[in-house]
């Protein structure tokens, strides 16, 4: 739907990263998807993306299945910045999805988050683990 742009920034390897693309096509979107492992990030966009939830980085820094603690992120002093340099070296350390709309930027974690960027949503949705979302 072009009057409505979706951008996901997506792991495929996360289900509730799958759980998230797979809400938004099933309320009829089209939703630009953004392997961000393979296309990483740049510090402008990780900034922007930030500005636009009102987040720090630290609010999307990811710790399990990263090398966040090895690379000392997980200390609170350590500087925005510095956590922001380690997301483009380490785009892994970025958590997914982000979900860009028209409505808004979030984190979409738990997936169903997603549902209050769009216009319309599904009846219902069932989720890979079998939970059933309704809203």
């Amino acid at each position: 739907m072009t009057g409505f742009p979706i951008t996901i920034f997506h792991n495929p390897a996360c289900g509730t990263s799958r759980n998230t693309v797979a809400m938004v096509e099933a309320a009829g979107y089209q939703p630009e998807i953004v392997e961000y492992l393979q296309a990483g990030w740049t510090k402008p966009q990780l900034q922007a993306l930030l500005a636009a939830m009102g987040a720090r980085p630290r609010d999307i820094l990811r710790d399990k299945g990263t090398p966040a603690a090895e690379l000392g992120l997980l200390d609170p002093k350590v500087s925005d910045e510095a956590i922001l340099d380690a997301m483009v070296e380490h785009p892994i350390l970025v958590n997914r999805p982000i979900v860009v709309t028209p409505k808004g930027v979030k984190l979409s974690r738990p997936s169903e988050v997603v549902l209050d960027l769009l216009d319309r949503k599904p009846a219902s949705f069932t989720k890979e683990d079998g939970e059933i979302v309704r809203r």
